[in-house]
């Protein structure tokens, strides 16, 4: 009889953590839909803003210097001070979301010998701190709710740090959705800008060449940090819908093992109760007889009587 009541238990126990797992898969499918729109929204500006910078860079007069496009060959590589954006989820429950995220970002400060490290999202946060790994600066409920002036102020403090030559290299190690279904993490290089155009492929017609006005420095200067900022504020969203897809599929597989298991466990269950009710038929069976067999023993005492 105990083992009936912890398998009835334990089917119980399963069936209202899929209610929680469920709603989680609704919640998540709901968000990743909203910061995938959003991204399709912020998507022909940036993309036009990135042919612009291109053109620009390609109409800058030879010689032309400018803090943003410093690339610090005068710096030795080994001595050279790297910034690195580690945008991670607040939450777990998302599968390997945050794991990879994590381990990418290790694996990298390993190469590093002078480092700044700042966090978006509370799990990377925790994460780092158990590892007593330094971290500059985390922004906090930026990887929950993703904006364009939370960019812009991530931006402006990179490229004040950059511009003073407080560090200078930065990287971003986000998650790219790498298709509908698919989602990888990735290390893109924000600066120097030269760097980060090179490889850099737009549509359009890149040939063509611009008459900076008033100069180029104030171009520039106007230019690239509503550049930088489209391009972190692309990284958020891309792996804010990431983690919700991410989650969704954790969720939807914790439903399917939990359907399993209750398929499973039902199964013990009814050959447990089958079991049971076979023996309390038999118990009845054999306590009937037992009585009719009294009942005969006692007539026929009576009769010899």
């Amino acid at each position: 009889m105990s083992a009936i009541r912890e398998l009835k238990d334990r089917m119980t126990g399963i069936q209202s953590t899929m209610k929680i797992t469920k709603a989680m898969y609704m919640i998540s499918s709901t968000k990743m839909n909203k910061a995938k729109q959003n991204l399709a929204n912020t998507e022909p500006y940036f993309h036009s803003l990135q042919k612009v910078i291109l053109t620009i860079l390609r109409s800058l007069p030879e010689n032309f210097h400018h803090p943003y496009l410093d690339e610090r060959e005068y710096i030795d590589q080994d001595n050279q001070r790297r910034a690195i954006l580690c945008v991670t989820g607040d939450k777990g429950l998302a599968g390997a979301y945050n794991h990879n995220v994590l381990k990418m970002t290790e694996q990298m400060l390993k190469g590093f010998k002078s480092y700044k490290l700042y966090m978006v999202g509370e799990v990377g946060r925790q994460y780092f701190i158990r590892r007593h790994i330094p971290i500059e600066e985390s922004f906090l409920y930026t990887a929950q709710n993703p904006t364009l002036p939370t960019a812009r102020s991530i931006a402006s403090k990179m490229l004040e740090l950059f511009e003073n030559q407080k560090i200078d290299e930065l990287y971003i190690v986000y998650t790219r959705m790498e298709n509908a279904t698919q989602f990888v993490p990735d290390i893109d290089q924000l600066l120097p800008l030269y760097r980060l155009n090179r490889d850099v492929e737009v549509g359009g017609d890149t040939t063509m060449h611009y008459q900076l006005e008033p100069n180029p420095k104030v171009v520039l200067n106007t230019v690239i940090p509503d550049y930088l900022a489209g391009y972190i504020y692309s990284c958020l969203v891309e792996s804010y819908a990431a983690e919700h897809f991410a989650r969704m599929q954790a969720m939807d597989s914790a439903n399917k093992n939990g359907e399993d298991l209750l398929a499973q466990l039902s199964l013990q269950y009814n050959r447990q109760r089958q079991a049971q009710i076979t023996q309390e038929i038999t118990e009845v069976a054999a306590g009937a007889k037992a009585r009719k067999q009294q009942l005969e023993k006692k007539r026929r005492r009576a009769t010899c009587k």
